[in-house]
């Protein structure tokens, strides 16, 4: 015989319950995403994978399963297999993280997000059908295959939707309009499957087995509000994407700024270039031109052969310096140096130097008197 089948036995609390439910673990998932793609290594490989727990098993499988707390059958008892229906939540989390991961290291690029799409929808479809598979009743099941497709296509085009959205929303009021809209397509697939269900009661019911649905309920509760709580703290006391930013653009400066100096550090003194008149350093050379050997320097020439512009170059060398002290009485009797002409002295004729003045001779006005008298 047939029966009738009633989605919302408790009316409206379960399907508005369970969107909520659904919005929040998006809304999480969202955040923890934007966090995975200002991370690197290993912390974003954790971001991802609290993502996937709260999109899989928040946002779609505790949906499933509080929408499923409102389906009846008149005629039969409903039970659920236990095992499956743990199997269905580690479907959920597996293929939606996996989703994540090929989209977050795809680095967004189209084949990897319709790719990951389609996997991740696939697997939430498996995940429901699984869901509902795990029920048990006295009765003969069947699905509508049209009804049945349908929710294949909404699981695929919402899964392909929700990466999109893990990969540009960054705002909180963008990750907020996502998380509802990610809410309407979970909630919308659910109950696209669940209409396509068809149920025929035996005409003797039989012993069922399993667990009821409320000895789910307050392990399901416990579990969740525990994970959820954890990961908004670990969401609260982390810094965001803007910040993270930040500091990588002040750490790469940084250490900008230590190479410039180490390079600096280590150049030997050899290696730097001459500064030229126009405050420039000369490229190519050493610091100190190399003297040349068995070649003497001549004063007022350069160094490779070429004379310096506006040098000075001095008369020829006379005699050998007699001995007799400069002036300035530095040097030293038979040191042999150049004689320099000085204006006005003909050339070939020997400069005589003026007799050093004796100290004790003194111009005083009283030893001439004295010398008068």
């Amino acid at each position: 015989m047939s029966s009738a089948v009633n989605h919302f036995t408790h009316g409206l609390i379960t399907p508005v319950l369970a969107y909520v439910m659904s919005c929040m673990g998006s809304m999480l998932g969202l955040r923890l995403t934007a966090q995975a793609r200002a991370s690197r290594g290993a912390s974003r490989v954790r971001w991802l994978l609290g993502a996937a727990v709260s999109i899989g098993g928040t946002g779609i499988w505790v949906m499933h399963f509080i929408a499923m707390m409102g389906f009846q059958v008149e005629g039969t008892q409903i039970r659920f297999d236990v095992p499956l229906t743990a199997a269905s939540a580690l479907v959920a989390i597996v293929v939606v993280g996996t989703g994540l991961f090929l989209v977050s290291y795809g680095r967004g690029r189209v084949l990897a997000l319709l790719g990951g799409g389609l996997l991740t929808g696939l697997g939430v479809a498996s995940m429901h059908y699984l869901g509902m598979y795990a029920m048990n009743m006295s009765a003969h099941v069947s699905y509508d295959r049209t009804f049945v497709a349908a929710s294949v296509v909404i699981a695929v085009v919402a899964a392909t939707a929700a990466l999109w959205f893990t990969m540009r929303v960054q705002s909180p009021v963008w990750i907020a309009g996502a998380a509802l809209v990610m809410g309407v397509a979970v909630s919308g697939m659910h109950y696209t499957g669940m209409y396509a269900l068809m149920v025929t009661v035996d005409p003797e019911p039989g012993v069922v087995g399993g667990a009821d649905a409320l000895d789910f309920l307050v392990p399901l509760m416990t579990v969740i509000s525990l994970i959820t709580l954890t990961m908004l703290l670990m969401v609260i006391l982390s810094p965001s994407e803007q910040e993270l930013n930040e500091d990588a653009e002040l750490t790469a400066r940084l250490e900008q700024r230590r190479r410039t100096r180490q390079q600096l550090t280590d150049t030997p003194l050899a290696e730097a270039t001459p500064i030229t008149g126009t405050g420039r350093r000369q490229r190519g050379g050493p610091l100190f031109a190399a003297p040349v050997a068995d070649q003497p320097f001549a004063p007022g020439a350069h160094p490779h052969g070429s004379p310096a512009p506006d040098s000075f170059t001095p008369g020829p060398q006379q005699a050998p310096y007699s001995g007799r002290p400069y002036p300035d009485a530095r040097a030293e009797p038979g040191q042999g140096a150049p004689v320099i002409p000085f204006p006005g002295t003909p050339a070939g004729q020997p400069q005589s130097p003026e007799p050093a003045a004796d100290p004790r001779q003194q111009p005083s006005g009283k030893r001439s008197r004295s010398r008068r008298r």
